[in-house]
């Protein structure tokens, strides 16, 4: 629910049921499949929903969505967790200022430490703090638990399945859209 509807005391819009939405937009566009309008807007739903599920848990964490897709970069990047500036714009898909910006925040909550490179003094390093990693930890934890409680429903062969045919559409969206991974705006 939001802020406003919140103070104002109103129910937020009931979302129509897939099919209700299938329906109004087969009446405005007949040549729609249905089929594959229940598999795009499902699964765009479901996104929707995990998301704000994933910003509930880290929100409780104390950190933002920004800040977990920085640590986790600097995790995937393994031990030391280090990456400069620029290669963690660049793997996040973000301009150099925003990422600045990021980084400065994080530094001030000691989620990452920023400091040159006793190598190369103009380069600077970023480096997950043991309070940046104990957060992922946490964040990692809670996601698995909320993760396991979603896919419950599904026998483990389902679960293989599933992954391969997401996996598939993946590709698929990567392939005829290489600049999809990337932001379209930076989100701070």
């Amino acid at each position: 629910m939001s802020d406003t509807t919140e103070r104002s005391g109103q129910q937020a819009p009931q979302e129509p049921s897939l099919d209700e939405q299938i329906a109004a937009y087969q009446r405005e566009f007949r040549d729609l499949d249905p089929q594959v309008e229940k598999v795009v807007s499902a699964l765009g739903r479901l996104n929707r929903r995990m998301n704000v599920a994933y910003g509930r848990q880290l929100s409780d964490l104390g950190i933002s969505n920004a800040e977990w897709e920085v640590l986790k970069t600097l995790v995937l990047a393994g031990e030391p967790y280090r990456l400069g500036p620029g290669e963690l714009a660049k793997r996040l898909g973000l301009t150099p200022a925003a990422m600045t910006h990021r980084i400065d925040r994080m530094a001030g909550e000691g989620l990452v430490t920023r400091d040159r490179d006793e190598n190369n003094r103009v380069r600077v390093i970023v480096e997950l703090t043991d309070e940046g990693r104990s957060k992922w930890l946490e964040a990692m934890r809670m996601a698995t638990a909320f993760e396991e409680d979603l896919l419950q429903d599904l026998t483990i062969d389902e679960r293989g399945v599933l992954g391969e045919i997401l996996i598939r559409l993946l590709r698929r969206v990567e392939l005829t859209q290489p600049d999809a991974g990337g932001r379209l705006k930076d989100l701070d």
